[in-house]
């Protein structure tokens, strides 16, 4: 069994793909998540924009956070991970402090099997003591004691030195493989220890 840790804007939760529907809908526009590629939707707003932008988090806290779209497959693979594995989630949310109460209530409504002794909401994430951190920033790697997956993200394509996965199923998949690993060299040691008990 491992601790994994997962964050939760952009990796369960889909905060740009509302970010960039506020943004549309407020001024008309047609930003896509394509246009985000190796950068954040601020930079590629008109100079003007870029406060609004700001605000649709910022001054509307709860609003913004409270019904974020989860991200797909997220649900049913963490899931089957949380009945093989202690699952926290971490949230670097000091960062809006006045999303506690919606991230808290957003997790209680869409993840209900992870308890919320389980939710952590901090700023540093090195202060985890996990086996695995999913994040999809990777500033969040770097004091991290364990291992960081790196979640796709539009504003990250640029970023290596981490494993990375595309999507749930990828990370589904980069679990799976490592308790193959695990359990292949649990039998493959206790088969030696029975060979030299038998010599």
């Amino acid at each position: 069994m491992a601790i994994i840790a997962v964050d939760m804007d952009e990796v369960i939760a889909d905060a740009l793909g509302r970010h960039i529907e506020h943004y549309n809908a407020h001024f008309g526009k047609s930003v896509t998540r394509e246009d985000t590629l190796g950068t954040h939707l601020r930079h590629v707003v008109p100079v003007e924009h870029v406060e609004q932008v700001e605000q649709f988090i910022f001054a509307k806290e709860f609003e913004f956070f409270a019904d974020l779209p989860v991200m797909e497959d997220a649900q049913q693979v963490l899931l089957n991970l949380h009945r093989e594995h202690e699952i926290f989630i971490a949230s670097a949310a000091m960062e809006v402090p006045n999303s506690f109460t919606a991230k808290f209530q957003w997790m209680a409504e869409h993840f209900p099997f992870i308890s919320p002794m389980n939710i952590v909401f901090c700023g540093d994430k090195s202060i985890l003591n996990a086996d695995y951190l999913i994040d999809d920033n990777a500033r969040h790697f770097k004091r991290f004691r364990g291992q960081g997956i790196l979640f796709d993200a539009p504003h990250n394509v640029k970023v290596t030195g981490y494993p990375r996965v595309k999507n749930w199923k990828e990370v589904e998949r980069f679990f799976a493989s490592r308790v193959g690993k695990s359990a292949e060299n649990t039998a493959g040691k206790s088969a030696g220890t029975a060979a030299s008990r038998a010599r």
